[in-house]
């Protein structure tokens, strides 16, 4: 059985006046906002009780319209662990990387909570497991390899929705753990 978390109203998401984000600019500039919505391979982390990791895959990705919420979409099963120490803490830790480059940018949030999924966000996944394909596909691996690691039951899906608050470079190299764009 899935228990869900719900959060306040949605009704206002996304629409946020230019004087509100000129005084609270998103951390994500536009270019790395592309980045984590794009064909990247997506993982998430939480701490478990007892200070043990949790991880788990994600099978898409959704950015609010003004780019201060990020929505991961995981297999509740798959992400079991996962999802209920987001519920216990609100913590995530959230890695985008580009295979062919190793291109990695880490986002944390304190916010998180575990909903259900949205209108559309099927086609999302789709979408991310048919871009995700490609990539892969280019350095050599099979469709029936992707299908598999990206293997999620629809009627499963599950979404977690958080605020980032902090955002790093982690692309292999001496720029690894740098605060990304002045972001804390």
């Amino acid at each position: 059985m899935l228990v869900f978390t719900t959060g306040g109203s949605d009704a206002k998401a996304g629409y946020y006046s230019s004087t509100m984000l000129e005084q609270n600019p998103p951390i994500l500039d536009a270019a790395h906002a592309d980045f984590v919505v794009g064909g990247v391979s997506i993982n998430a982390a939480a701490c478990r009780r007892g200070g043990f990791p949790a991880l788990a895959r994600g099978v898409g990705c959704r950015l609010s319209a003004d780019r201060s919420s990020l929505t991961l979409l995981f297999g509740a099963a798959a992400a079991a662990d996962l999802l209920e120490a987001v519920r216990r803490s609100g913590a995530i830790a959230a890695v985008f990387s580009d295979p062919p480059t190793h291109r990695t940018v880490q986002l944390k949030g304190t916010d998180a909570l575990v909903l259900r999924p949205e209108p559309g966000d099927r086609e999302l996944v789709a979408g991310y497991r048919d871009t995700f394909m490609r990539v892969l596909g280019s350095l050599g691996y099979s469709e029936d390899m992707t299908r598999a690691l990206l293997a999620c039951p629809l009627d499963e899906l599950v979404t977690v929705r958080f605020s980032p608050s902090s955002a790093f470079t982690q692309t292999p190299g001496p720029r690894a753990g740098e605060v990304l764009g002045g972001a804390t």
